[in-house]
């Protein structure tokens, strides 16, 4: 008896011409998420990817944990490979199924013929599979529109797929496949989510952090390494750089109007994130923006904030109400994280009455009032970061 997984795509399967770039990558993904789980074969035929351990070593269960995180995979099943006859699909699937069989009330069986050459068409498969279910397992009764179980069959080529273990995959596309970009990861809830959302659409992260000590703290730093950890389980490796940035804030306070400090402080970000962009050949920077969340985020705030701006910024979290951004960050398992405690730069020297409609020109006047362009070299230069493994946990909070 032969277990696997089948990872069926998602969007991959509408894409033409350039489909098969699609699949290498999402293969490539694959196989370094499952690396060190032991020996696997991985092939792909119809829109679905083939998982097989080769030995006893592999680790099934932990590859289907990591696999229903990787962007491209829209559904998991763990099946049983049979030999392809209705005889040995029947005695060799019958003690597979009794794991999912034995705790349900109802079931009901579907099947696929991808080889038509195969003598029983797919009722008939359904029927013979159904009846010697219900004499194994006669607890069972039948319900073909809401059933607790489907048992699946598929009639491949070479051999046959029983599974009735479904499990939800990750979607999007595979990352690797959008490009690449810079996402600015504050501490705060929005941030690692637009992350998670934009690598979903096979866009390849690296992250950005500014910390201003001694008004943020080593935690605060730490707790955003964290993180890029947890998201790195779903956007794969991340490069963390962390951008030294109390001189700047101090010169923003000293020399700026009050009003204006976020503004320009976003805009300096915006700056330093677009050259370390240029370096690392990102395409785009990503922020956890949403619009009208606060007096940053207004619509003509934002404008002001894109003004400085050479690349395209995306926003993917912009139309979200809090709401729905919490939602996913619990799905992620950043959520508790996030809310930990320790503040990050974006906090420090906050405005008391921050202006909701600024102008450009207004904001651009205000910023040449000052030589920020020593302090945003020093900035550069001084950038430390560290690559995080997809998967690594390092920092204890």
């Amino acid at each position: 008896m032969k277990e696997m997984i089948l990872c069926k795509f998602g969007e991959i399967a509408l894409k033409g011409l350039n489909k098969s770039t699609f699949e290498s990558m999402l293969v490539k993904n694959v196989k370094r998420r499952i690396k060190d789980l032991g020996k696997f074969e991985i092939s792909r035929a119809q829109s679905t990817l083939y998982v097989t351990p080769l030995d006893d070593s592999a680790d099934i269960d932990e590859a289907l944990e990591r696999l229903k995180r990787v962007f491209g995979i829209v559904k998991l099943y763990k099946a049983l490979e049979t030999d392809k006859s209705m005889e040995q699909i029947i005695s060799q699937s019958m003690d597979y199924l009794s794991s999912a069989l034995d705790g349900a009330e109802t079931f009901k069986v579907t099947a696929k013929r991808a080889d038509k050459s195969f003598p029983l068409k797919s009722p008939e498969i359904c029927a013979r599979l159904g009846e010697k279910i219900l004499e194994a397992f006669p607890h069972l009764s039948v319900d073909v529109h809401e059933p607790d179980v489907t048992v699946s069959v598929e009639i491949r080529e070479k051999n046959a797929f029983v599974n009735a273990m479904k499990f939800e995959g990750a979607g999007g596309l595979p990352v690797g496949t959008g490009g690449r970009a810079i996402l600015l990861l504050s501490g705060g809830i929005d941030s690692p989510v637009a992350g998670y959302m934009m690598a979903k659409r096979g866009v390849h992260i690296q992250a950005v952090h500014f910390e201003a000590p001694p008004y943020t703290s080593e935690r605060a730093r730490l707790k955003v390494e964290k993180l890029a950890e947890k998201i790195s389980l779903y956007c794969g490796d991340v490069y963390f750089y962390c951008v030294p940035f109390t001189k700047i804030q101090v010169a923003i306070k000293d020399n700026c109007p009050e009003e204006l400090f976020t503004i320009i402080m976003r805009r300096i970000m915006m700056e330093i994130a677009q050259r370390i962009a240029q370096q690392q050949r990102c395409q785009a920077i990503v922020t956890g923006e949403s619009l009208g969340q606060v007096a940053s985020q207004t619509m003509s705030a934002i404008a002001c904030t894109d003004a400085a701006c050479r690349i395209p910024v995306l926003r993917p979290c912009i139309g979200l109400d809090k709401s729905e951004i919490v939602k996913i960050a619990a799905h992620i398992d950043t959520f508790d994280t996030s809310v930990l405690p320790y503040e990050d730069c974006c906090t420090v020297f906050t405005p008391k009455h921050p202006k909701t409609r600024p102008t450009v020109a207004e904001v651009e006047a205000a910023q040449s009032g000052f030589d920020f362009e020593p302090l945003i070299k020093e900035a550069v230069e001084n950038i430390t970061g560290r690559m995080i493994r997809c998967g690594e946990s390092t920092v204890n909070l």
